[in-house]
């Protein structure tokens, strides 16, 4: 594929949202890139900080958009991970700053009322997941996902601790 027939690079920062249950698993969605649903994956809750927006508060929002889950930015803590990754998706290449935060949770009443279109066309479910599990599958949205999990579980263990 020649440069001219790469397709566009879109660059985005993200806050991204890991909730774990007092078991360790992690809540993830289910979905696909539109143009190409039949490769489903699983990926974190959150999505692009928006202008005049910091990245707690893109967390905050993306939390309650994504699966109804109302939480102040401050309640989130101190970042769990940090990275970059590329991709491609919606016929985009996408570089994408991440800032992951993990935050304790009893149980989620999970509900996709507050999504954009988009987002109701493209995530199926939702789900409880331990990083090793998933990692076995091999449906991450990126290879970079199990050990996120791991990373946020051990995060939330040691806050419980103290």
């Amino acid at each position: 594929m020649s440069e001219a027939e790469l397709p566009p690079i879109r660059r985005r920062t993200t806050a991204r949202v890991l909730p774990v249950r007092p078991d360790g698993k992690v809540l993830l969605l289910h979905g696909w890139d539109p143009l190409k649903p039949q490769t489903p994956y699983w990926f974190t809750i959150g999505g692009g900080v928006e202008a005049g927006e910091t990245v707690l508060e893109a967390a905050s929002r993306e939390l309650r958009e994504e699966v109804g889950m109302v939480l102040p930015g401050d309640a989130l803590g101190a970042p769990v991970a940090t990275n970059q990754i590329e991709y491609e998706w919606g016929g985009y290449r996408i570089v994408q700053h991440q800032t992951f935060f993990a935050v304790a949770v009893d149980s989620v009443e999970v509900t996709f009322a507050n999504q954009e279109e988009l987002e109701l066309q493209t995530i199926s479910e939702h789900g409880w997941w331990y990083g090793d599990d998933l990692e076995a599958t091999g449906q991450a949205a990126h290879v970079t996902i199990p050990g996120l999990l791991r990373q946020a579980t051990d995060a939330i263990t040691l806050r419980r601790a103290s």
